[in-house]
């Protein structure tokens, strides 16, 4: 039996709660889609206001059972519900043991095209993987020691941005991924879409988790072409720092999962670019930004990621039986930490629902436990000052124009919108 470190006693939902959770928290965001978006199901949610009555939900749940976490009851796969910002750092900071980051439904979704990524390892393979993840990506260097090459080619793609007018996400999508190919598996992977394409078969699949079965073939063949991209070892390319890596690492595996990461961050950078366009002074400040630490246009970028964060659920499942407060929490129970709740407590949070850049230069949402952009821990992404390196200078190249929101609402004076739809965003100049 396992102490942890939490303050309280889990409660236990009732039925009719359960149910209401699963029905409005729960499923949007599986419908949506957790490993790849679904376009049509996202706007349509953004429209009906799902996430708005998400929030309620959630809210609702914590005043009748107060701030610890909460047990809910769903068949064959109890949770306990985490909607506390202090509890939530303290899950996310005993990682990986007993809180792992290798979740049942995690394992399921991601086995899809990395089975050995190091987000689903356990033990000692997991600690390699770690440390390479952390090596190739220089975890804790603001500026990557490749960043000459990797901004010549953010450069290149602001270019091919700034000459779409307007500006969509399709568009956006189909330059976007010329660089993210260019930049982690070097130039000869410029154009080829297959691996990318490929992958996103594969990402559908997971988005059922263990319910789809295995597309063994088309994994190992992506997988394969991943593998001769790093025996390519091009020297600016991230695959360049894995052509020695030691096979236990499983680079092939890291690498997918970088590709697959790459998604989310260019979301990133479309609803960052959505609110420069409708807030003159945050835009009037970040052309004024000084390179190369970009550090408003950092903290913009982060922003988006508080209002609507890309990893919205953060899973961990125990690894033995837990004393969790006055209570045994069996071994293997899935913990789910709402981040996107936490990002918009309103409790907490005096700016939760307004862009509020700021709050990531004076120390705010650093000090608020519970908002948790790139997850927290010892499993926090070791590629989050890649992403912010990368995104804030592609956005500067896109704000040197005047970029005008035309699809799309955001309204500064009104709370910022519980989710936005890249896919519906359209920019004009």
């Amino acid at each position: 039996m396992t102490d942890v470190q939490v303050a309280s006693t889990p409660k236990h939902a009732s039925i009719a709660d359960t149910a209401r959770v699963a029905a409005t928290v729960l499923a949007p965001v599986i419908a949506r889609g957790v490993i790849v978006r679904r376009p049509r199901l996202t706007g349509l949610l953004a429209r009906t206001g799902a996430d708005r009555r998400a929030m309620r939900t959630l809210r609702r749940i914590r005043e009748r059972y107060g701030p610890g976490p909460v047990r809910l009851r769903i068949p064959a796969r109890p949770l306990t519900l985490v909607l506390d910002a202090d509890e939530a750092r303290r899950v996310l900071e005993q990682a990986p043991a007993p809180f792992s980051p290798a979740n049942r439904e995690k394992i399921g979704a991601l086995a899809h095209f990395q089975p050995e990524g190091v987000l689903i390892s356990r033990g000692r393979a997991r600690d390699a993987r770690r440390a390479f993840n952390e090596r190739a990506l220089d975890t804790s260097a603001p500026v990557h020691h490749l960043a000459g090459p990797i901004l010549a080619s953010v450069s290149e793609l602001g270019g091919a941005l700034r000459e779409r007018d307007p500006l969509v996400w399709r568009g956006f999508a189909r330059e976007w991924w010329r660089a993210v190919r260019t930049i982690t598996l070097g130039p000869a992977a410029r154009d080829d879409t297959w691996v990318t394409d490929s992958l996103r078969t594969l990402r559908r699949a997971g988005n059922w988790s263990y319910f789809h079965p295995t597309r063994r073939d088309l994994r190992e063949r992506f997988l394969q072409r991943v593998r001769d991209y790093i025996t390519l070892g091009h020297p600016d390319s991230l695959a360049g720092t894995a052509a020695r890596a030691d096979v236990a690492t499983a680079p092939e595996h890291q690498i997918a999962h970088w590709l697959f990461a790459w998604d989310a961050a260019g979301m990133a950078v479309f609803r960052t670019l959505a609110l420069l366009a409708t807030h003159p002074a945050a835009l009037a400040r970040a052309r004024a930004d000084q390179r190369p630490l970009l550090p408003y246009l950092r903290a913009c970028v982060l922003e988006s990621l508080r209002l609507w964060p890309t990893t919205p659920l953060i899973l961990r499942d125990t690894t033995a039986d837990l004393w969790w407060g006055d209570e045994i929490v069996p071994e293997h129970t899935p913990v789910l930490i709402h981040a996107a709740f936490l990002h918009r407590d309103p409790t907490a949070l005096d700016y939760a629902d307004t862009f509020a850049p700021d709050v990531w230069l004076d120390g705010r949402a650093e000090r608020h436990g519970g908002i948790v952009p790139f997850s927290g821990g010892p499993a926090r992404c070791p590629a989050e000052n890649l992403v912010l390196l990368t995104t804030s200078h592609l956005l500067a190249e896109l704000i040197t124009g005047d970029p005008r929101l035309t699809g799309g609402r955001l309204d500064p004076e009104r709370p910022m919108p519980a989710l936005l739809s890249p896919f519906g965003l359209r920019f004009s100049r």
